[in-house]
């Protein structure tokens, strides 16, 4: 027995905007509209009357067409298109019937559907992009000078601050909403007929005249048809872009795409690792408002939006190595580069469009525990801030007697579990050139975040 896949497996995209607009009906709602947006586009120049754009955009409703008979009677042509110009067809009116999918390709609709399908998937990824940006950006602020370890290759490191993560964090998102916000404002409609030349439209018909539409040159039947202005009244029709070209082979508007997806999975996916990371038990110094429960643990809270993040930004790439991989597609329409495009963009525009929805819910209920940053910062008994002690202990006996006097210091005080400043007041009675130094001062991490602040203020200045 068929059944829909009803995201299962796929809790990430599950329930959010980007399942409704990347479904199968979202598809074929799509390929009506392109279908719909051609007669219409060759109302408008003369080459179809004007009753027969709004018969076929009457009929377009994907509720009238069976999805799963469209898909099985794919297999024989390769491309849905063909079995639903054939029902489009005989669902319109007689007269109307002419002018339907009138001198397109099967790739002129498909490609222009899942332009649509893109364009109305980012509009909701760029509404929760927006809304986490905002979100970072409040912790950004409020935790502005909240001291906590900075961490790198997964050892402490130096002293930072946790507004400047977010604040890192939030310019991630900001860079991705930037990169997503171009391309769906390049996302061109596709039109080029068999070879990508036009020639069947200027074929089928010459230009007739209309009753309810201005007269233009041509409608007499006897000049020239403009087929340059054809397309640009169709990417008009679509609300999409105008193609300088038709790129049934130039596959740019589905490169930019697949990039800009996959570069949103990996800003997310950044902001997801460190709360996995900070969110650890032993680590503890952020926490999902909501964690989620574990079927055999019932003491556990899981960061869930987090590992749905990361588990988008893994696929990711791949997803889109594979759309990458069509580029080099051969002749004027290729067998198979094209083929091999469509389920992994959409389960980019999926994955993407839940990572997005997650980060968003991910930033509004984080939160942040201080108390256990500070306590974290000890850990190393003032060893976090030997690179502060090198570079003034080196003003003074030189960088190599410093480095020298601070390795000793750190080996002993890790030796004997003891604080370093503790072992560094015996080091400066056997270094004369070190006296005077407020050991206090100097081995204290919040003390030492260098230009966290300002850096955050000015992070947080872009909008």
């Amino acid at each position: 027995m068929y059944e829909s896949d009803a995201g299962l497996l796929a809790p990430g995209r599950a329930g959010s905007p980007a399942e409704a607009t990347t479904g199968d009906s979202a598809f074929l709602q799509a390929m009506l509209d392109a279908e719909a947006a051609l007669t219409r586009a060759q109302s408008a120049c003369g080459l179809a009357p004007a009753d027969a754009g709004r018969a076929v955009t009457r009929t377009a409703d994907a509720d009238r067409f069976d999805v799963r008979d469209l898909a099985l009677r794919a297999r024989s042509g390769g491309n849905p298109v063909i079995p639903l110009v054939v029902d489009l067809t005989a669902a319109v009116p007689e007269d109307a019937r002419p002018y339907v999918h009138r001198g397109a390709t099967s790739q002129d609709i498909l490609d222009t559907a899942a332009m649509l399908v893109a364009s109305r998937t980012l509009t909701t990824v760029l509404d929760d992009l927006e809304r986490a940006a905002g979100e970072v950006a409040r912790h950004a602020a409020t935790h502005r000078d909240t001291q906590m370890a900075g961490r790198t290759l997964t050892q402490h490191a130096v002293p930072t601050t946790f507004g400047l993560k977010a604040a890192g964090w939030r310019a991630l998102i900001l860079d991705a909403r930037d990169r997503l916000s171009a391309v769906r404002a390049s996302l061109p409609a596709q039109l080029g007929g068999a070879a990508g030349t036009l020639a069947a439209f200027s074929a089928f018909s010459a230009p007739i005249a209309q009753e309810d539409t201005p007269g233009q040159e041509g409608d007499d039947g006897q000049g020239e048809v403009d087929l340059l202005a054809l397309v640009a009244a169709y990417a008009h029709e679509l609300g999409l872009a105008e193609p300088v070209l038709p790129w049934h082979t130039l596959r740019t508007p589905i490169a930019d795409l697949a990039g800009a997806l996959a570069f949103t999975a990996g800003a997310l996916g950044k902001m997801a690792a460190d709360v996995l990371t900070l969110s650890r038990t032993e680590i503890g110094e952020v926490e999902e408002e909501e964690g989620g429960d574990s079927s055999a643990l019932p003491h556990k809270a899981n960061p869930v939006h987090a590992t749905l993040i990361a588990a988008a930004a893994r696929r990711a790439p791949g997803l889109a190595a594979t759309l990458y991989g069509s580029l080099p597609a051969e002749d004027e329409r290729p067998a198979g580069a094209w083929h091999a495009e469509w389920e992994p963009l959409r389960d980019l525009l999926r994955l993407v469009g839940g990572a997005a929805h997650d980060g968003a819910a991910l930033a509004a209920g984080l939160r942040v525990v201080p108390y256990t940053m500070r306590e974290n910062l000890q850990l190393t008994d003032g060893l976090i801030v030997a690179e502060r002690l090198a570079a003034v202990f080196a003003d003074r006996i030189g960088r190599a007697r410093a480095r020298e006097v601070l390795a000793a210091a750190a080996e002993r005080a890790h030796s004997e579990t003891t604080d370093l400043a503790d072992v560094l007041f015996d080091v400066l009675r056997e270094e004369p050139e070190l006296a005077g130094l407020d050991l206090a001062e100097l081995t204290d991490p919040t003390r030492y975040t260098g230009c966290a602040g300002p850096l955050t203020d000015r992070a947080l200045e872009r909008r």
